[in-house]
């Protein structure tokens, strides 16, 4: 592919409005914006979802930066990729690490399907030109706050409603929403919140006719998540479990779940993502694209790999005015009666405005061969 440099830049981005999980309150958004270019000058972006802090999982934003810098990128100059499907097996002897690795693949993706001048999700074998789309809202302040929440995003046409529960916020605020809600389509996400401790209080949520509950146990589990499903009508949703299709393969072979979340970063690219996928479509398991507060930018990998015949539940990529005042891309990402339009153009379909990116950046720094 002929690389000539690679920019990392260390952004920050002030939200809308605070994201509040099971892990505690966001208000800043802090990331890594990859920019790969070749010869001819044509830029290819990818984007690291590592946190600042490690919540989620072990990786952060600093230790993404340092693998990058020290390990990940040096690889690419002394392997040349000839397609962005070798990525995943030229990083292979570096452990986990799969928010970084992702943030690279995904760069050099989008870069080869503008020098294919293909749009990614065509490159990536995507069939869909439009995507459903679904809200994830987090822990409010209060009830009638989520509900007045709730009652917007449906009335713009969100297609599913996810809500963040915890202990002490989960079982009467679900009831207050089915009893304001009685028909849209719910699901909570207790982000490993809950042991097998709580079996017996987490059956009680079988009574509101869920589309799902994710990752009610330990973030690492698939074991007691097993012995949950089979105590629940409610489908279990894994997302924190699941890094690889190993881990996939041996979810559904215990039964742990009946649902697969695939976050591109979590489980290292486009190209494990589409591995996923399709043993997911071969098992006729359903799986959605999860997201983690992404700018347009990883937004936009995440409509592409939603574009897969898979992808046949509502994921959370909704529009960048929920949680920007100003996105990195033009055009924003907009949803319309719960739909996205994927773009025809080259690449991601959107352009990354680098004023605004400018703006944003607190630091970069720039690698060449």
């Amino acid at each position: 592919m002929q690389l000539h440099s690679i920019t990392l830049r260390a952004m920050s981005m002030r939200m809308k409005s605070p994201f509040t999980t099971s892990f505690g309150t966001q208000w800043d958004k802090h990331f890594i914006l990859v920019e790969v270019r070749d010869k001819d000058g044509r830029s290819g972006w990818g984007e690291s979802v590592a946190m600042k802090e490690p919540f989620y999982n072990e990786e952060t934003v600093g230790t993404n930066w340092l693998i990058m810098k020290e390990f990940l990128i040096p690889l690419l100059w002394q392997k040349p990729v000839s397609h962005p499907q070798e990525v995943s097996s030229i990083f292979s002897h570096i452990r986990r690490n799969n928010m970084a690795k992702s943030a690279l693949e995904g760069a050099l993706w989008d870069l080869y399907a503008k020098q294919q001048n293909l749009p990614l999700y065509r490159v990536l074998g995507g069939e869909r030109t439009e995507i459903q789309v679904g809200i994830s809202i987090g822990i409010q302040d209060s009830v009638s706050k989520l509900l007045s929440l709730i009652e917007r995003y449906v009335t713009e046409g969100y297609r599913r409603i996810k809500i963040k529960i915890k202990p002490g916020w989960d079982l009467d605020v679900v009831a207050a929403v089915r009893n304001r809600f009685p028909d849209i389509s719910l699901m909570v996400d207790a982000n490993s919140a809950y042991t097998l401790d709580d079996i017996d209080h987490l059956a009680e949520l079988d009574q509101f006719n869920l589309m799902m509950i994710e990752q009610p146990l330990a973030h690492d589990d698939i074991i007691d998540h097993a012995a949950l499903q089979k105590k629940l009508r409610t489908p279990i949703c894994l997302d924190e479990s699941i890094h690889s299709l190993e881990d996939a393969r041996k979810a559904v072979a215990l039964g742990s779940c009946r649902i697969i979340n695939i976050k591109i970063g979590r489980v290292g690219g486009l190209a494990e993502a589409r591995k996923i996928h399709d043993f997911c479509l071969q098992k006729g398991l359903p799986v959605w694209c999860g997201g983690m507060l992404e700018s347009g930018i990883g937004r936009a990998h995440n409509i592409a790999i939603t574009t897969l015949p898979g992808f046949t539940l509502p994921g959370d990529t909704a529009a960048s005015s929920r949680y920007w005042e100003k996105d990195l891309i033009e055009p924003e990402v907009t949803v319309e009666n719960g739909l996205i339009r994927v773009p025809e153009r080259p690449g991601l379909g959107y352009e990354p405005v680098r004023e605004r990116i400018d703006e944003f950046t607190m630091y970069s720094e720039t690698f060449r061969p």
